[in-house]
């Protein structure tokens, strides 16, 4: 066995230049199967961790996916809002460490208006429990102050000074709160979540900007100028959702189960893991489709090195019957055919690995901003099972020259061919 090892390499180095354009083909189809599985895996990670160590999303009764679709990612609309009695009651629960309210609907210029507390930037985390940071000034204090996410502040070209005012919706055409504008006080860092595209302000500064509104439209004839509506009393009425989190991780089924069960105001308790699982699930043909399309590269990458051996054997007919002449056996003969694709194949599949690795890392930087976390770590179990079926499908495609060689007579290959 070891000699027809020999014979393989020196056979294969010897028309390296033919079999190293397979070998790239290869090379190149299995680093971009692989980063396929990679940024999917990790692109799964990222977004099921846009909100890590919240235990429970609480809002009015819905459907789990609608909640932290609006809740976490501040998309599409509440059915209705849960009282400020019930986010009490809940915040004030044994078995409870922490309550951050949040207050969507109003946006700036086609970006998501959240109000909450100075809590938020203290309990939310993201990815692997990463807190929030500021990238310029610090969290709002008074009531029209306002603190950016990057992306926002990127694309709006703001800066710790500046005063904007929000609108009554997120739409393009709604009406805006002119009469009380916000400071810009703070600019978060970048984090690849939700939080890049919104606008925090306080929940009473939610309360003041519509204190003579009624409806979703101005009251007519009343106008309370922004330096008179701290003499109101600007306590929420009502919030769209609040976060949880709790002191003891096993109480979270009971806490959940006597939210969903309790009689008065409808309201429903998610964990964000399970609800963030299920979304995904909902992509998971394109996934597939990616997946497919990628392994469908490697198929055609290892045809080619197929093609090339199928074709190189008419070339190497005196060669094969002179070691056929030596004492070499047809099996012998179809074993070094064999082994010279698969070592062909084992060497693209390691160097298209190499390529991945080195992607990553220059790449990962430039994904994070987009909410995708590379992560530079040995290949994980279904990377290996997928570098599995590479060297088992070039193991098959080399089968076919080397059972073409078997064939071959003795007499065929020291004939002469008119």
């Amino acid at each position: 066995m070891k000699a027809i090892l020999v014979l393989a390499l020196q056979s294969a180095w010897a028309r390296r230049l033919t079999l190293g354009i397979a070998l790239v083909s290869i090379a190149l189809s299995t680093a971009l199967l692989l980063a396929v599985e990679r940024v999917r895996s990790d692109a799964r990670t990222s977004f099921t961790q846009s909100v890590s160590g919240v235990d429970l999303v609480v809002g009015a009764r819905s459907g789990a996916v609608q909640l932290i679709l609006y809740a976490v990612f501040h998309s599409g609309s509440a059915t209705q809002n849960m009282r400020w009695e019930s986010f009490e009651a809940l915040a004030t629960h044994p078995a409870v460490d922490w309550a951050v309210p949040l207050s969507l609907g109003d946006g700036h210029h086609g970006f998501p208006v959240l109000g909450t507390t100075p809590a938020y930037f203290e309990r939310l985390r993201y990815g692997d429990r990463q807190a929030l940071a500021f990238a310029a000034g610090h969290p709002f204090a008074d009531v029209f102050e306002a603190v950016l996410g990057s992306e926002a502040a990127a694309q709006l070209g703001y800066r710790p000074g500046d005063r904007i005012t929000l609108s009554h919706g997120i739409t393009e055409f709604a009406p805006e709160h002119a009469d009380k504008p916000f400071a810009v006080v703070g600019i978060l860092a970048p984090t690849g979540t939700p939080v890049d595209r919104t606008v925090h302000v306080g929940l009473e500064a939610i309360t003041a900007i519509h204190l003579d509104w009624a409806g979703g439209a101005p009251l007519p004839g009343l106008v309370i100028p922004a330096e008179q509506v701290r003499k109101f009393d600007l306590q929420p009425k009502e919030v769209t959702a609040m976060l949880i989190g709790l002191k003891r991780r096993g109480d979270v089924f009971r806490l959940q189960r006597q939210v969903n069960n309790q009689k008065g105001e409808p309201l429903m308790a998610v964990m964000p893991g399970v609800a963030l699982d299920e979304l995904w699930q909902t992509l998971g043909m394109v996934e597939r489709l990616l997946l497919a399309l990628s392994a469908l590269v490697v198929m055609v990458g290892l045809t080619g090195l197929m093609a090339t051996m199928l074709a190189s054997l008419n070339e190497r007919r005196r060669e094969l019957a002179i070691l056929r002449a030596l004492g070499a056996g047809p099996g012998g003969i179809f074993l070094m055919l064999t082994c010279e694709g698969l070592l062909v194949t084992t060497a693209g599949a390691l160097l298209g690995s190499a390529l991945l690795t080195i992607a990553i890392a220059v790449l990962a930087p430039l994904a994070q901003p987009y909410g995708v976390h590379l992560s530079l770590r040995p290949p994980a179990a279904n990377e290996w099972l997928l570098l599995a079926s590479i060297l088992a499908t070039g193991l098959i495609a080399s089968l076919v020259p080397g059972w073409r060689a078997w064939r071959m007579a003795l007499a065929d290959g020291l004939t002469p061919r008119n």
